[in-house]
């Protein structure tokens, strides 16, 4: 990799550099470490705002910043633009497509992927939204299907284009699912005039009882509420058995007629191989209460792909959203401190700062530790709070002024078909 050996500093490679590695990368103290960051991107990607990428509301520069833009003129820091396939955690080593690389520590900060739960034809047919590709994919997608809904007679073909199924009735599933159904009532009508717009149909598909399992029963009823003012039609306790990119079968034997089906049931850590079978649990790397691996002192997990289920408030594994992985780097960041100037480790205590979802305009739900909002004033704080969470002051600004654009003028200006979508090209690189 061309990195050189200092002999006073240890080494330390992050791996990810989502939520939790970006914080250790920009913090830790490199009078005392070389820090190597590692990832697939050469950006940071703010993953709560895909949803609005894929539904054209934001351009993909606008919720992604340069990872070197980012930690820049840091002395010690290297990053690399790799792929890591292998760790060899006898030789401290890890193997990437560009070469290998000796750690002192290694920190393990590869978040999530898509989880489809075994359910092959689901993965080989419906779309996935964890990255910045997928969710152009699925913009280019939406729209393409509605070009080809203006040249088709076939009502029931038509139709097929027009019904979109999202699986999944967390904060994502739910907050898609309201800007489609914004989509259908504000701008597909004037883009698409001699297109009747009532074929349209957004279904909503949660396996479990109720929406937003995450959140307060009285956030989940508003939300089911306000997608239904939006015409979105919402199944509970409807588990998804199988999609053969045409019908949606479910486990009650409901089938839904559609070309268009997204994925936003569940994720899964994205474990890098090299790990024995007792180091994973519910597919993510099982850690202490001090963020270390078990059996490994000097390798750690943290954010999405890290797992402790010691917790009596958590037994399931900390959230896997970016508020824990940002608490999580910190303290990470702090321990490594610790441990050079030979003070006691304390373990990880999450705080649990409350959470949100947006529903559509002027609508959104937040719950924090002792008050619940819902409305025009949660769909405020969900704005600021995001913005404020964007990295860099230009991608602050350029959503900022799109939100504003589309409150004005009721209309999502990024309606581009820049990569156009191919179903079989996309079916064979799957395979």
């Amino acid at each position: 990799m061309n990195i050189p050996t200092v002999k006073d500093l240890k080494r330390v490679v992050i791996i990810g550099a989502g939520f939790a590695g970006l914080q250790v990368a920009k913090k830790l103290r490199r009078d005392k470490f070389q820090v190597v960051l590692i990832d697939k991107n050469n950006y940071h990607t703010f993953q709560p705002l895909l949803y609005q990428v894929a539904t054209a509301g934001l351009e993909p520069d606008s919720i992604a910043h340069s990872i070197r833009n980012i930690i820049k003129d840091r002395k010690n820091f290297f990053f690399r633009l790799a792929n890591v396939y292998y760790i060899n955690i006898n030789q401290q080593k890890i193997y990437t497509n560009i070469g290998e690389l000796n750690y002192d520590y290694l920190i393990i900060a590869t978040g999530s992927v898509t989880n489809f739960f075994g359910k092959k034809n689901i993965e080989y047919f419906s779309l996935p939204m964890k990255s910045i590709p997928e969710a152009l994919d699925l913009r280019s997608l939406i729209l393409q299907d509605f070009e080809s809904a203006l040249l088709t007679n076939d009502i029931k073909e038509k139709k097929r284009l027009m019904t979109f199924v999202i699986v999944g009735g967390g904060p994502t599933g739910v907050e898609l699912a309201g800007a489609l159904a914004e989509m259908k009532r504000y701008v597909l009508p004037n883009d698409y005039p001699d297109l009747d717009i009532k074929y349209m149909n957004i279904h909503l598909l949660q396996a479990s009882s109720r929406l937003l399992d995450g959140m307060s029963e009285q956030s989940a009823k508003e939300a089911y509420k306000n997608l239904e003012e939006l015409g979105v039609i919402i199944w509970l306790n409807c588990l998804v058995q199988d999609y053969d990119g045409k019908i949606v079968f479910t486990e009650n034997n409901k089938k839904i007629e559609s070309a268009n089906v997204i994925w936003a049931a569940g994720v899964k850590g994205a474990i890098i191989k090299g790990f024995a079978n007792e180091d994973i649990k519910r597919q993510r790397i099982l850690v202490d209460d001090y963020l270390k691996v078990i059996k490994y002192d000097n390798i750690f997990a943290i954010g999405d792909v890290a797992y402790n289920d010691q917790n009596k408030s958590y037994p399931n594994g900390y959230p896997m959203t970016a508020q824990p992985a940002i608490q999580q780097g910190n303290y990470l960041v702090k321990n490594f401190n610790y441990l050079l100037d030979k003070n006691v480790i304390k373990p990880f205590v999450y705080l649990n700062l409350g959470s949100m979802a947006t529903i559509g305009r002027n609508k959104a739900v937040c719950d924090f530790p002792f008050f619940k909002l819902k409305g025009f004033l949660a769909w405020i704080i969900w704005m600021f709070v995001h913005l404020i969470s964007l990295v860099g002051f230009r991608n602050r600004v350029i959503a900022l002024t799109n939100w504003i654009i589309q409150y004005l003028q009721y209309n999502k200006s990024v309606r581009l078909i820049i990569r156009p979508f191919n179903r079989k090209k996309n079916h064979l690189k799957i395979n």
